[in-house]
């Protein structure tokens, strides 16, 4: 009995490839994304201490000149944390375009692995069938054979 070889096996093992890498795309965007949001939590703690001690050192006696120092480093800090938002979003956007090109691409391999799946079953159903042509072939011939 012969065996299945499905002709388009090479484009499957692309299309797989290219599932592979999309995941891998994926994954990279999410942990860029990650490291966006840990970097603007950094800068919210960082800023949330600086204004307590903004606060702190207005209550006590301390120079005009170290707390407009102070405010002037929020004011950087706000400005960070500004540019960092947008660049979360940024990695989020990158997140979304690489969900939706690996859910492409495993629509794109689902759908050459059910045409070979069709194709196998074709396959099958048709050695199925010459299996039963030679069956009855044979059954035909004994049955000559056998009447007088």
């Amino acid at each position: 009995m012969a065996s299945f070889r499905y002709t388009f096996q090479k484009v499957i093992d692309l299309k797989s490839s290219e599932k592979t890498q999309a995941e891998w795309l994926l994954s990279s965007a999410i942990g860029a994304l990650a490291a966006e949001e840990q970097t603007l939590e950094q800068l919210r703690s960082e800023q949330e201490a600086w204004e307590q001690k903004l606060h702190d050192s207005a209550l006590s006696a301390v120079p005009l000149s170290e707390l407009q120092l102070i405010q002037h480093y929020l004011d950087y800090l706000v400005t960070c944390i500004s540019s960092k938002l947008t660049d979360v979003l940024h990695a989020q956007k990158a997140v979304d375009q690489s969900r939706v090109k690996l859910s492409d691409k495993m629509k794109d391999e689902k759908v050459w692995l059910k045409a070979k799946e069709h194709a196998r079953e074709r396959f099958q159903y048709a050695m199925q069938i010459k299996d039963q042509n030679e069956l009855d072939e044979l059954a035909s011939v004994r049955f000559m054979l056998s009447t007088p």
